[in-house]
């Protein structure tokens, strides 16, 4: 591996802006901002979801079908052929 061409990998946090969640991890991502984290002064990238707000991981996600695409499948090829 050449010396000095790879970016600093250094312990940041990560904050989802909507949900509240701080995860620290390691990254080459820098940042002008810092936070608090367990008694250290750390970067800080704010991000706009993440598990703790993805409706996915909250159970907020449901199938929308509009348009009756799925049922007009059905009809169509029938269900459980």
């Amino acid at each position: 591996m050449k010396q000095g061409i790879h970016p600093e990998y250094r312990p940041v946090v990560f904050r989802d802006r909507a949900g509240g969640l701080e995860i620290l991890t390691r990254s080459t991502m820098t940042s002008e901002h810092t936070t608090e984290y367990e008694g250290r002064t750390y970067p800080v990238i704010d991000v706009d979801i993440s598990v703790a707000s993805h409706p996915y991981w909250t159970g907020a996600s449901r199938l929308v079908d509009a348009e009756g695409r799925v049922e007009r499948f059905r009809r169509r090829y029938g269900a459980g052929r």
